[in-house]
């Protein structure tokens, strides 16, 4: 274990794995309506896709977990990664909106492998202060998939029709496998010594351990304001203020830059101080620029004052993200892959709640995204408030 990180191939390769979920959820938001009309739907209908994507990474995350504690890394990810290609494979021939709701929800559970092992492989490699820069910079990485992802959607969507997105994707994460193959090294031998059966009371010690959840649940809260934004923007931007699907895409890509910016400042702040100090000063912006979104959505705001207040919520989850990420696996080292499933599972279950809430909701309030976002950096705020130490005495919660 080193406390001192290099971005190097490794790095890469986790970084990419990472980004299977983004580059899943970003590429097919521009196609909504296609897509819709394709079936002969609704986008509202679509959005169900999203919805069951987020409960696919919920469910998903934990089966992973404990497995990769059991079995080693690198096998769950080989698991998870061609469970990922047949079903987008099957997604780029669905006959109708259920099947493809369905298939969306197994991809989710296939690029939940990257998502959970290359937490916990980046937590079995370097100490918590270095973990939470290299967070950062697989943030780094994983912010492309925002940035490309919607631009390539609409371009494949217009040239090639929607369903080539999906063999794309198979084919990404082939060439993914292929190298994982040759050049991951496996960070956790295998250890008889866990037991599958014992996968819910070890997930009810690790939500019980004080010192995780007053990071996990108030990070993934605060994430889950960008995944309003992921499911309502499409129909607050494209549907309600009518713009483009090229112009869509590069609005996207925008908050991509702001947050890959301040998580690369984020790494820069953490060789000079606490990730703890960061993370609540951080926390207290994220407050502010809520209020200040409330505000903006009560006023009936034009659009270029929305953008910005999201753009501001975004780049500073780039802060809050890694930190929040690292402070909630800096305990756990020997359960690592069983508290980055719970971690992650924990911000898709959040995740997806908004995601169904916000799809609802904005069927009768066209802000409803804006006022979502609002929710979710406060609640975030005000329980990492309650969960700190001088707050909550005891080292466990139950």
């Amino acid at each position: 274990m080193t406390d001192t990180p290099r971005f190097d191939l490794t790095l890469l390769l986790l970084a990419l794995l990472t980004a299977f979920g983004p580059l899943s959820i970003d590429m097919y938001l521009p196609a909504f309506g296609v897509i819709a009309d394709s079936f002969a739907r609704t986008p509202h209908d679509v959005e169900l896709s999203l919805t069951a994507f987020f409960l696919g990474l919920c469910i998903g995350q934990l089966l992973y977990g404990t497995v990769a504690d059991r079995f080693g890394r690198k096998p769950p990810l080989y698991v998870g990664l061609t469970l990922y290609i047949i079903s987008s494979l099957a997604l780029a021939y669905a006959a109708s909106l259920e099947s493809f709701i369905l298939w969306r929800f197994v991809q989710a559970i296939g690029s939940c492998a990257g998502l959970v092992i290359a937490r916990a492989m980046v937590r079995d490699m370097y100490t918590p202060q270095a973990s939470a820069q290299v967070f950062s910079w697989l943030i780094l990485v994983m912010g492309i998939a925002p940035i490309v992802a919607p631009l390539m959607g609409a371009a494949i969507t217009t040239h090639f029709g929607w369903r080539s997105m999906f063999g794309l994707l198979a084919l990404l994460a082939s060439l993914c496998l292929i190298v994982m193959n040759w050049q991951l090294r496996e960070t956790r031998a295998a250890d008889p010594r866990v037991r599958l059966r014992s996968s819910l009371r070890i997930y009810a010690q690790i939500l019980c351990d004080r010192s995780f959840i007053r990071y996990a649940l108030p990070g993934g809260i605060a994430q889950s304001g960008m995944f309003a934004y992921i499911t309502a923007s499409p129909l607050l931007f494209i549907d309600y203020f009518k713009i483009s699907l090229q112009h869509y895409g590069w609005l996207f890509a925008v908050n991509a830059i702001g947050i890959i910016s301040m998580a690369q400042f984020n790494a820069w702040l953490l060789r000079r101080y606490p990730a703890d100090r960061i993370l609540r000063r951080a926390m207290a912006l994220l407050a502010m620029i809520s209020v200040s979104l409330a505000c903006l959505g009560g006023m009936d705001s034009p659009m270029w004052a929305l953008l910005i207040g999201v753009f501001f919520y975004v780049s500073t989850l780039g802060v809050v993200f890694p930190n929040a990420m690292a402070g909630s696996l800096a305990a756990q080292q020997k359960r690592a892959g069983a508290a980055s499933a719970l971690t992650g599972s924990l911000q898709f279950l959040v995740a997806g709640s908004v995601s169904a809430i916000v799809s609802f909701w904005g069927r009768h309030q066209p802000f409803a995204m804006i006022y979502m976002i609002a929710m979710c950096g406060l609640l975030a705020w005000l329980l990492y408030l309650l969960l700190r130490p001088e707050s909550v005495r005891l080292k466990h919660i139950c």
